[in-house]
C-alpha cells in the first residue's frame, strides 16, 4: 500500500466540488506494477462513478491491480449499476478505501460483497478526517436526513456587521470575498432576509465561475412579499429563486413575483415570520444537502436561536466599529444570562493573509 495513491484519489475527488450534489465527491486510481493506469472522479453531469471511469481507462491493466478509492464503492443500482459489479468484472485484486458510505443503501454492503468475492479490502483510517471534510454536507445529510446549514458572516474584530449610517464598501478584503464564492459554490442553496435584499439589491449568486451540478437555489425570507418584481433578484430568476412568506402576504404581490418565475411558498412561524426550520425541512424533501445563510443581524439570531444552524463561518477583518448602534452579527433578544450562551465546539482558524482570518465552529446540540 502506497499512501501517495490515496492522496491522488483525494485530489481527484476535490475536482468534483460543487459538481456532484446530491452525490458525494469521489476519486479513484487504479495502480498496477507501481504506476497509475487509470484515474477517475465523479461529476453529476458525467453520470459514471469515479471507480468505473478509472477502470475504463485502465482496461485490461486493471486485472490483478489495486484500486484506491476515497469512499466505499456502491453496491446498489441508482442512476448507474453498482460499482462493485464493475470492480469484480475488471478483476481488481485489492481495494484501498477510507470510509464506509453513510448512505443506508450502501453502508458496508459494498465492502462486504468485495470481501465475499475474494477481493482484499483495507481501510486507510488515517485519512478519515480529510475524507469527511471532502463530503461534509453528504455525510451530514445521510446521518441526519436534513441539509447541513452554515451561517456565514463578514465582521469586524468586535463582532459588528454594519455601521449605523454609511455602509458603502466591504468589511473584508477581495481575497476573503473570493473565498466566500468558493464556499457558495460548494452549497446547494443560499438564504437571506428581505431587508438585506432591499438594502443591497443583491443577486446572491455563485460567482466562482465554476461548473455546478445544479443552480444555486436563492432563498429570501419575506413575510409580506416586499421583494420588488423588478429587483435584480427577481429579474435574474431562472427557476432558482424561492421566496418564503407567511399566509397573510398579499395575493397580488405573490402573483406578480410568480409571473417572473419566482417560486413563492408560505411557511408560517412564530411572530408573524416564516419558519426557518420548515424551510430546512422543505430543502430536505427536495434533496438539497447544504444551505448557506448570508443575512442580517435579526435573521442570523433567529437561525441560531432556532437550532437550524449547524456551523458558522465568520470572516474577520482587522477593524473595529464600536458603538451601541452598530449592528452585531446576531441581534434580536439574545440570551439574557451568560450561562445560557449558545455553545460551539471544534473551533478552527484559517488565516487569510495578510491580516484577516476565518473562524469555523460547530454548534453544540442536544
Amino acid at each position: 500500500m502506497n499512501p501517495e495513491w490515496i492522496r491522488e484519489a483525494l485530489a481527484l475527488a476535490r475536482q468534483g466540488a460543487g459538481r456532484v450534489s446530491p452525490n458525494p465527491a469521489v476519486g479513484a486510481v487504479v495502480v498496477a506494477g507501481g504506476r497509475a493506469v487509470g484515474r477517475g472522479y465523479h461529476t453529476w453531469a458525467g453520470v459514471k462513478h469515479a471507480e468505473v471511469l478509472a477502470l475504463e481507462e485502465a482496461g485490461e491493466a486493471a486485472r490483478g491491480a489495486d484500486l484506491y478509492v476515497t469512499l466505499e464503492p456502491c453496491a446498489h443500482t441508482g442512476r448507474t449499476p453498482p460499482c462493485v459489479d464493475a470492480i469484480l468484472r475488471a478483476g481488481i485484486a485489492r481495494v484501498f478505501s477510507i470510509t464506509e458510505d453513510p448512505n443506508p443503501q450502501v453502508s458496508g454492503r459494498g465492502f462486504a460483497r468485495l470481501r465475499e468475492a475474494g477481493v482484499e479490502v483495507a481501510l486507510l483510517e488515517e485519512f478519515a478526517e480529510e475524507a469527511r471534510r471532502l463530503n461534509l454536507a453528504f455525510f451530514h445529510f445521510m446521518r441526519t436526513g436534513r441539509p447541513l446549514v452554515t451561517l456565514k458572516s463578514a465582521l469586524t474584530l468586535d463582532g459588528k456587521i454594519a455601521a449605523p449610517e454609511d455602509n458603502t464598501g466591504w468589511i473584508t478584503s477581495e481575497r476573503a470575498r473570493a473565498h466566500v464564492q468558493l464556499v457558495r459554490h460548494e452549497h446547494d442553496a443560499i438564504l437571506t432576509g428581505i431587508n438585506t435584499v432591499l438594502g443591497d439589491d443583491c443577486l446572491l449568486t455563485d460567482r466562482s465561475g465554476l461548473e455546478r451540478a445544479r443552480p444555486l437555489l436563492r432563498i429570501v425570507l419575506d413575510s409580506l412579499l416586499r421583494l420588488p418584481p423588478d429587483s435584480r433578484m427577481a429579474g435574474s430568476c431562472r427557476g432558482d429563486v424561492l421566496v418564503v412568506c407567511t399566509s397573510v402576504a398579499p395575493a397580488a404581490r405573490r402573483a406578480a413575483l410568480e409571473q417572473r418565475g419566482v417560486e413563492v411558498v408560505a411557511l408560517d412561524g412564530a411572530g408573524g415570520r416564516p419558519d426557518l426550520l420548515r424551510v430546512v425541512a422543505l430543502l430536505a424533501e427536495r434533496q438539497y444537502q447544504s444551505l448557506m445563510i448570508e443575512a442580517g443581524s435579526k435573521v442570523n439570531w433567529s437561525a441560531l436561536e432556532s437550532g437550524a444552524v449547524d456551523r458558522i463561518l465568520f470572516y474577520y477583518a482587522p477593524k473595529i466599529l464600536g458603538g451601541v448602534d452598530s449592528l452585531p452579527v446576531a441581534g434580536g433578544l439574545g440570551r439574557r444570562r451568560r450561562s445560557d450562551a449558545i455553545l460551539f465546539r471544534d473551533v478552527r482558524l484559517m488565516p487569510i493573509p495578510p491580516d484577516e482570518f476565518l473562524l469555523e465552529a460547530w454548534l453544540v446540540k442536544p
